[in-house]
């Protein structure tokens, strides 16, 4: 064994012990909350099967299942990732929640994984509408973003392909370049090509080659590195 793959041995080794560590925490989470809390420890070394303990059901997440959206945007950015806390977000069911994704690292500083905590807050909300309205309170709150959150990473990706084309004008032949590069650009800070055979899936969704899908993939992160005034 050479020293780097003694090094990262040693590595996966601490972060194995962490996940470990972690796992009472997460059902001692969730049964201090109650029925309305799911906690589910993510292992972001495979984002495909990244759930390695779950408590709660919430989201009907289960052991093995994959990451969700906000797990690849967290995976994309990689060690410059950070905590996101008490953020609101639907279900594609309808049930809205307050959730908070806590980054794990290893004494490195890698980010390798996350303990996510979802709370069902629907009827909480609807409590406070009805307040709000006896009240003669002001508007109604913001619509919180739709999540997919799933055990098939195939499914949270086609979702996200769905969520960029709906911004945008119309079919993958209506876009001009331009338009093609933002769509691939923003499925790319999304984590979505962190995923394996993801770029395959996003060319079948778009009805195009997979070289075409590489190329505009390619085309993408140049025009993301390429700083603000330069030449391409």
């Amino acid at each position: 064994m050479s020293a780097e793959q003694a090094r990262g041995a040693e590595r996966d080794a601490e972060r194995d012990a962490i996940l470990a560590a972690l796992a009472p925490i997460v059902e001692g989470i969730a049964a201090t909350f109650g029925p309305v809390c799911e906690v589910v420890l993510h292992d972001y070394r495979n984002p495909e099967e990244s759930v390695v303990a779950v408590a709660g059901s919430v989201t009907g997440r289960t052991v093995g299942g994959a990451m969700s959206e906000i797990g690849l945007r967290v995976l994309a950015r990689g060690d410059e990732a950070t905590d996101e806390l008490n953020y609101v977000t639907r279900t594609r069911n309808g049930s809205l929640l307050k959730s908070s994704t806590m980054v794990l690292r290893d004494s490195t500083g890698a980010v390798f994984g996350a303990l996510c905590v979802n709370v069902d807050i629907g009827a909480v909300r609807q409590v406070h509408t009805l307040l709000g309205a006896l009240a003669g309170g002001g508007a109604a709150p913001a619509e919180p973003p739709t999540t997919t959150f799933g055990n098939d990473i195939d499914s949270v990706v086609d979702a996200l392909v769905d969520a960029h084309q709906s911004r945008q004008r119309g079919s993958w032949a209506e876009l001009d370049r331009a338009e093609r590069l933002e769509l691939f650009g923003g499925l790319d800070a999304r984590g979505v090509f962190a995923v394996r055979g993801a770029v395959e899936q996003v060319a079948a969704r778009l009805g195009i080659s997979r070289a075409s899908a590489y190329n505009y993939l390619s085309r993408a992160r140049a025009a993301h590195d390429t700083p603000t005034g330069g030449t391409a």
